[in-house]
């Protein structure tokens, strides 16, 4: 994977490749960014980087060294040798790894000897004392198919259903085995752990290793969640924090990736907030008309019809839970700019950036609610959200949110969101 195909993270890019060019990397890194921003291909990008035979400081220094100890200092006749031969077999310094050497085709495929992975696994069957190579192939698999996706997206892809991934005391064992090894083929060695938050106790194994590592060894954690990780772990690492992507560099990447049209491609981008991961969930579902969804149930809520309250409902249980979450994420956005139009006065400005039938209706939703009521139906919503990833009863929960909608938008009881 190159810098070039990742999406956005210019600043982070540019901050990666200059540790490497003034030989300033810290031996452990920590890669912290929420899910969806392209942390885990950063770290493989930026390993690829470090073994590029053509680009990386690292490999033109060892040519360097290389050239210098085995080439011939003289002539036959004593004569100084020609240096422009040197010149040419010494790579210039770039910004991004070639994409075509030996070492970069390795790399893209997942199959480097010196680049190393460790993330949550779980066992195959009782007993069993799983380790991250037992689950190569499906990983490479997986990171081809899904270079956006989460944990529970790789545990549902090697059949987790319900179960716990984990990263076990027999995969630390084998990572102080394999990197105690020399490198086969680079000057570094490199261990990406994905997700360390599921170290627990066992990381303490890796302690030592972490803080006095053979001689080029480079540690790529990547992370979300700052507070799971072990705190004697986080100390003995350099933080590289990750933002956000960018609502153009999401909108832009589905233009060129899924070939969106350009005003669809920014309305799921200002959606997604940031997450790539979150942009293609909304675009699978792109085809559902959440607007009419929620004029429809706000209707029926204001008019207290009972009869079409049920069948909404039943209708709604029926979707599932991904398209219940996309359902609530797309109302919870649509108040967010409803506060947004009120706060700025209805300026033409914000109206210009969402689409005109979303526009009017966040109009119409101020109309509806003041910014009070907006919060605690957000509340709620979030509320709601929360219950659904944990397998709430879909009909059991929007029964409840419909009343709850009730009393906040007829009655302005405020009091429940104490």
């Amino acid at each position: 994977m190159q810098f070039k195909n990742i999406i956005g993270q210019q600043a982070t890019k540019f901050q990666l490749v200059n540790m490497a060019q003034q030989n300033r990397l810290s031996h452990a890194l920590l890669f912290l960014s929420k899910e969806g921003s392209g942390a885990l291909q950063l770290a493989i990008a930026f390993a690829q980087y470090i073994v590029c035979e053509k680009n990386s400081p690292f490999e033109k220094q060892k040519k360097e060294q290389s050239i210098d100890l085995f080439a011939a200092p003289t002539s036959l006749f004593g004569d100084a040798a020609p240096t422009t031969i040197i010149e040419e077999t010494v790579p210039s310094i770039k910004s991004d790894s070639c994409g075509t050497c030996a070492a970069c085709l390795k790399a893209q495929q997942l199959i480097h000897p010196d680049i190393h992975f460790t993330y949550p696994v779980l066992p195959k069957k009782p007993g069993d004392k799983p380790i991250s190579a037992d689950y190569i192939k499906v990983w490479r698999a997986f990171i081809s198919t899904n270079p956006y996706g989460n944990v529970f997206d790789w545990l549902q892809y090697i059949g987790a259903e319900n179960k716990q991934g984990n990263i076990t005391a027999e995969e630390c064992n084998d990572i102080n085995r394999k990197i105690s090894l020399k490198s086969f083929e680079s000057t570094f060695k490199i261990l990406i752990v994905w997700m360390p938050e599921y170290l627990t106790k066992n990381g303490n194994k890796l302690l030592k290793l972490i803080e006095e590592p053979p001689p080029n060894t480079l540690f790529l954690l990547v992370a979300e969640n700052e507070a799971l990780i072990l705190p004697t772990i986080l100390s003995r690492t350099q933080l590289i924090s990750i933002h956000l992507l960018g609502n153009d560099d999401i909108a832009q990447a589905l233009q060129l990736n899924e070939s969106i049209p350009a005003d669809k491609a920014l309305q799921i981008a200002t959606l997604s907030q940031g997450n790539y991961r979150e942009a293609l969930q909304l675009l699978q579902h792109n085809e559902d008309d959440w607007l009419n969804v929620l004029k429809e149930w706000l209707n029926i809520i204001a008019l207290r019809n009972v009869a079409s309250q049920l069948k909404w409902i039943e209708d709604m249980a029926k979707q599932g839970r991904e398209k219940q979450k996309q359902f609530l994420k797309y109302f919870t956005h649509m108040l967010e700019q409803a506060v947004k139009l009120g706060a700025s006065g209805n300026n033409s400005q914000l109206t210009f950036t969402m689409a005109q039938a979303d526009a009017d209706f966040a109009q119409k939703l101020n109309k509806l609610c003041s910014i009070y009521q907006h919060e605690a139906i957000m509340h709620e919503l979030d509320k709601a959200s929360y219950y659904i990833e944990r397998n709430a009863n879909g009909k059991i929960l929007f029964h409840a949110l419909t009343i709850k909608l009730y009393h906040i938008i007829k009655n302005n009881s405020l009091i429940l969101i104490r």
